[in-house]
């Protein structure tokens, strides 16, 4: 997930997608991106399993999994919880 979010335009389609369901139509133009560009991008985050589709007539329309969100945002807290712990004293 971390290396599909680690690209700046990948970062720009998330917070596209951040406020609800989008058409591959409006992404292209919001984005200012080839249909074939914004494509591959939004299969990076698919097949990271941060996005679901579904088709309705010729369009595509793309969402954020709110499950993957949380087990991202479940992950990083964990870090955070962890890296304040002290270090075990030495013999």
């Amino acid at each position: 997930m971390l290396k599909a979010l680690g690209d700046p335009l990948r970062l720009q389609v998330i917070q596209a997608l951040a406020q609800g369901e989008r058409c591959v139509c409006d992404l292209t133009t919001d984005l200012d991106l080839s249909q074939s560009r914004l494509s591959f991008h939004l299969k990076v985050l698919k097949d990271a399993g941060l996005l679901s589709d579904r088709q309705r007539g010729r369009w595509i329309y793309y969402q954020l999994k709110p499950e993957a969100l949380e087990g991202l945002r479940s992950w990083l807290a964990q870090l955070q919880e962890r890296c304040l712990l002290p270090a075990e004293p030495c013999p």
